[in-house]
């Protein structure tokens, strides 16, 4: 059984190899789209495999990376797989964990504003998110507000202090000709709260640029991952 999983998971990657060489030879804009879609269809069944209780399921074998969590919009009919690590290498294939989050009960994910994470712009308030964790477990969030950031300024997480808060982030403005600018779009959500409960202020800020204490890029939340 396990030397037949190794040889599927073999072919797929080189399945992935000869299509990415063929989208590379067709142009940029469809290698982007075209390995988003590819990376998602492999990620699945790395995700399948982690619920079955593999650690660091990789979707082919020279992945740097591995999915740990789905997130679901129901509305949108959102269906993604979440990478750890959110590197430029990562993000390329699915939105990313940024590192050094969790542990704040806020955790925040970045996505790319042309693939994965086109969809923010569509969220609003009362929006209902979910994210299933290894364990197979799902949890819902609900949207509270979203901002734009300068990530010319140091940037902190807020600590979640009552409900836990999911933060996804991503380039901003959504039609930019150039990428890479200084401002982000980011997009909050509380988990199980409905909004007559919650205890984050409606369109309230989860992130900020208060320096006491907080997460800056570079110290747990790269310039490249927001």
């Amino acid at each position: 059984m396990a030397r037949t999983l190794t040889l599927n998971r073999a072919l797929l990657g080189l399945a992935a190899l000869s299509l990415a060489l063929g989208l590379w030879q067709l142009g940029g804009a469809a290698a982007i789209h075209g390995k988003a879609w590819l990376a998602q269809r492999l990620l699945e069944r790395a995700w399948t495999e982690t619920l079955a209780g593999a650690e660091q399921a990789k979707p082919w074998p020279w992945a740097d990376t591995w999915p740990v969590a789905r997130l679901k919009v129901p509305e949108l009919g959102v269906d993604l797989y979440v990478l750890a690590g959110a590197s430029g290498r990562s993000l390329a294939f699915g939105p990313a964990v940024v590192s050094g989050t969790a542990g704040l009960g806020h955790r925040i994910l970045s996505g790319h504003r042309d693939t994965h994470f086109a969809f923010l712009r569509e969220l609003a308030d009362g929006s209902r998110l979910q994210l299933q964790d290894r364990s197979g477990a799902w949890r819902d969030y609900l949207v509270r507000g979203h901002q734009v950031i300068d990530v010319r300024h140091p940037v902190t997480a807020r600590r979640a202090e009552t409900g836990e808060l999911l933060t996804l982030v991503t380039c901003y403005p959504f039609d930019a000709v150039d990428p890479g600018g200084p401002l982000r779009y980011a997009v909050t959500a509380e988990a199980g709260m409905p909004p007559a409960e919650s205890h984050l202020p409606l369109g309230g800020a989860a992130l900020s640029t208060d320096l006491s204490g907080g997460i800056q890029p570079g110290e747990g939340i790269p310039n490249g991952a927001l």
